[in-house]
């Protein structure tokens, strides 16, 4: 749609009508507009996958692994095909914008979202960024770039002011933006915190940079919420204000552009920016035909499973352990609870519904069926948290199928709507509440076990729990946070206990009252009586003796690892480090796999011959793992984050504001890896880090003597394999100064490729090294500038490992004068390498 055909829409509009258009007209849809022919939008959160507009365990969705795995493959192209796969998820839930991708950094390992962003670098979170979007976007669904800017962990996320100077700003933070912005993202999404005592829904940054200086030409779309005054945000690059229909812009907008308090011009370019962006979603006009036909289901699980091994890492591979070969292996003992309730997704507001899930066991059980035995043991007791009734052990006490009875009542108690769902935790019944008062959950359950259950509610305002026609749970609880996560996602949980038998059933009753801004999200949840600890170690251990391989899967929980709180410490959680301490003991041949969205502490790590991070690895885990384990699929996965080996190590660590509620980044640029470079320590795996099943010799290093200030150039890296079978190598090229008149990291990642080999075989990776590779931010002079003299490219296998040099020297243009035209084709001859 051109500009011209925009302006003719906006001619036909009145300032009312306008002003109508930029707040929600609920809360996952935009205002449509019949007089111009422009329907709905409908957003959906993402990244993983689509919920589509409602909260109903009932309609699923596809679940890729988590961003961070993403990140790890270092594979652009899987990573576009995996955008595909969304925009095609999206189109079948009628999806026209997604929320996702989330270009915030792993500032500090203890960021409890993690999970939801790719790396801690700028470079490849801005080319995994962009490689997604282009996925996305090809497919007719926009694409949304978030939080913008500074959002990188959680504490405070709503209020907290995030400080920085201007040079690290710019190269580091809002440098994976500018990269969505090149692969022409739709829209960007404004975070909900501070940068420099702002809130970004009013920014000035909304327009510098990223309107005016980097020609973004989409909408920039509110955080949920984030839009909390009317006048500096109205006039600022803010363009919707969601969700609606109620919010500061729907409530005095108008009166103020009638006032002249907003300018008739600015609210022009806002609709202007919607406008366009609905003409790219095909939201203006007559339907048109989907751009590309959905794959079909078997492609699509076997694309997720090609992601796992793709993401997976292995961080050590002693005596080559892996893979295991089944033909040679007579007993397998799998351990840990995370075998069988493996975590697929982070937790919070992107979280989606999984059709099926594959578990490490299963996975394992499948590949290595009639070939040799699996046992399994949990290793731990039941989690003494109470988690959402399942269709296990409850069914509805109406219709006798598994699962609960939710009904919504009015003031007197009397039914206003009923339906039966398959889960306990229900974030929003399938109607609106409108007039109820109450919400029930209502069950017939069977324990499986005799003793003192622990049962709770989750919800706000007045809360009760009955079982076996006993209270055991009556109080009210007030609305204690303006967190949108924790107030309509995942509110707390309210515990009681009762005594019961095993498999006699007993109905089960929870209830909440509604109030105004308290949501609607109710959970009624169960734990078990506690078990014997020892018990179950020493039957995990027992296994493990008797076993050929020992499979420990550990990882994070909910509430350790998930939107809205940050963690408060690396450890893995409820006694996992024991297990595993004490299964390595009983087998030396114990490989243990980890699940988790982000770097955990491993006090044993050097203790057990494998080590395989799995991250939150989609629905299809367990077969995806599986390939891995058996040989099937190589680890594909380099570590996008620097993984320390005790958290007392880590060099940039906190998250939590001071008491003014200003965070501030005194690091400058030394994030992640650079951190590391800078205070000398060494961690327990560098950033970059991931072995394969062959071995790599790093052979020679080709870059340009001389290079024009500003312009890309290439650098070439052979390396040869030097393993027994064909493999899979990330070449990664860093830039070093050690002599500079500013600040800059000891090393940072300036390009990366990969190469394939078979055994014996050489290849040539040719890294493309943007025009900025040299370049640093000048604050002074509010641009881009290049050093004269040399630089140092270092090229190897992670940030901590280059065996490779080569030295290239940046022309300015005085040095330039007359020595070519400046498109690449002006390198001087090539360097020979330097061996470190």
């Amino acid at each position: 749609m051109t500009d011209e055909e925009i302006d003719a829409l906006l001619d036909k509009l009145d300032t009312a009508g306008k002003v109508r258009l930029l707040t929600g007209a609920s809360t996952w849809r935009t205002h449509g507009e019949p007089a111009l022919g422009l329907r709905q939008l409908t957003l959906s959160d993402g990244p993983a996958g689509v919920r589509g507009e409602t909260w109903d365990e009932r309609e699923t969705s596809l679940v890729l692994p988590s961003p961070t795995a993403l990140a790890a493959s270092w594979d652009e192209r899987l990573q576009t095909e995996l955008g595909a796969l969304l925009a095609s998820e999206a189109r079948r839930k009628g999806v026209d914008v997604l929320l996702a991708p989330t270009l915030n950094l792993h500032r500090s390992p203890l960021g409890g979202r993690h999970f939801e962003c790719f790396s801690e670098d700028p470079l490849l979170t801005g080319r995994t960024g962009a490689a997604l979007i282009r996925g996305i976007q090809s497919g007719g669904v926009a694409a949304t770039a978030k939080h913008f800017v500074g959002n990188d962990s959680e504490t405070d996320r709503l209020t907290v002011d995030v400080r920085m100077d201007e040079r690290t700003l710019r190269e580091v933070y809002l440098a994976p933006f500018e990269d969505a912005v090149e692969a022409g993202v739709w829209a960007v999404m404004s975070a909900y915190n501070r940068v420099d005592g702002v809130t970004m829904s009013a920014s000035p940054l909304l327009e510098s940079p990223l309107k005016d200086d980097w020609g973004f030409d989409g909408a920039v779309v509110s955080d949920w919420g984030g839009v909390r005054t009317l006048l500096d945000s109205a006039r600022s690059g803010q363009d919707l204000a969601m969700p609606g229909p109620q919010g500061p812009w729907a409530e005095g907008l108008l009166d103020a552009v009638e006032q002249g308090l907003v300018s008739a011009g600015t609210i022009d370019d806002k609709v202007r920016r919607l406008l366009r962006l609905a003409g790219r979603v095909d939201a203006l006009g007559p339907a048109r035909p989907a751009r590309r036909p959905a794959p079909a289901p078997d492609a699509r699980r076997a694309l997720l499973r090609r992601a796992v091994s793709a993401g997976a890492v292995l961080l050590r591979n002693d005596d080559a352990l892996l893979p295991l070969d089944p033909a040679a292996l007579r007993s397998v003992a799998v351990i840990g609870p995370h075998a069988t309730a493996v975590r697929v997704q982070g937790g919070g507001s992107a979280e989606v519904f999984p059709e099926s899930v594959v578990t490490p066991l299963a996975g394992i059980e499948k590949a290595l069926d009639g070939a040799a035995a699996v046992s399994y043991r949990p290793g731990l007791p039941p989690s003494p948290r109470p988690a959402p009734l399942g269709r296990d052990r409850s069914r509805d006490p109406r219709t006798g199928e598994p699962g609960v009875l939710v009904r919504l009542l009015d003031a007197r108690g009397r039914e206003l709507h009923a339906e039966h769902r398959l889960s306990g935790r229900i974030v929003e019944p399938s109607v609106p509440a409108g007039a109820a008062a109450l919400v029930e959950i209502r069950a017939l359950f069977r324990p499986g076990a005799s003793g003192e259950w622990t049962w709770a509610v989750g919800g706000w305002g007045d809360l009760s729990l009955s079982v076996d026609g006993r209270e055991v749970l009556n109080g009210t609880f007030p609305v204690d946070s303006d967190d949108p996560t924790r107030v309509h996602v995942a509110p707390p949980l309210r515990t009681g206990r009762a005594v019961l038998v095993a498999d006699r059933e007993v109905e089960v009753v929870a209830r909440r009252s509604l109030t105004p801004g308290s949501g609607v999200a109710t959970v009624l949840a169960a734990a078990p009586p506690p078990a014997d600890p020892e018990r179950a170690l020493a039957e995990a251990v027992s296994a493990a003796r008797v076993a050929d391989v020992a499979v420990v899967v550990v990882g994070t929980t909910e509430q350790s690892e998930s939107e809205g709180h940050d963690r408060t410490d690396l450890a893995l959680p409820d006694g996992q480090d024991a297990l595993v301490g004490a299964v390595a003991r009983a087998n030396p041949r114990t490989v243990v796999v980890v699940n988790s969205g982000g770097p955990v502490a491993l006090p044993w790590h050097t203790r057990v011959p494998a080590l395989l991070l799995a991250w939150f690895p989609g629905q299809e885990a367990g077969d995806g793992l599986a390939d891995v384990l058996f040989g099937r699929a190589e680890p594909g996965g380099r570590l996008p984050t620097t993984w320390a080996a005790a958290q007392r190590d880590v060099p940039v660590l906190t998250t939590v504001p001071g008491p003014d509620g200003t965070l501030r980044y005194e690091e400058g640029p030394h994030i992640g890896h650079r951190a590391w470079l800078r205070s000398g320590a060494a961690p327990a795996y560098w950033f970059g880090h991931g072995l394969g099943y062959t071995h790599w010799e790093y052979q020679e290093l080709t870059a340009p003597a001389s290079v024009a200030s500003g312009e890309p150039f290439d650098v070439r890296v052979r390396v040869r394999n030097t393993g027994r079978r064909r493999g899979r190598e990330v070449v990664q090229v860093y830039l070093a100064r050690t002599e500079s008149a500013v600040e800059r990291p000891v090393r940072r990642l300036v390009g990366y490729a990969a190469v394939e080999a078979d055994p014996g075989g050489s290849a040539v990776a040719v890294v493309r090294l943007g025009g900025r590779a040299l370049a640093h931010w000048s604050p002074e002079r509010g641009g881009w500038e290049t050093e004269p003299g040399g630089f140092t490219l270092l090229a190897g296998r992670s940030a901590g490992d280059l065996p490779l040099a080569a030295e290239v020297v940046a022309r300015t243009p005085r040095d330039s004068a007359g020595k070519g035209s400046g498109n690449g084709s002006e390198h001087d001859g090539e360097r020979s390498p330097l061996m470190l």
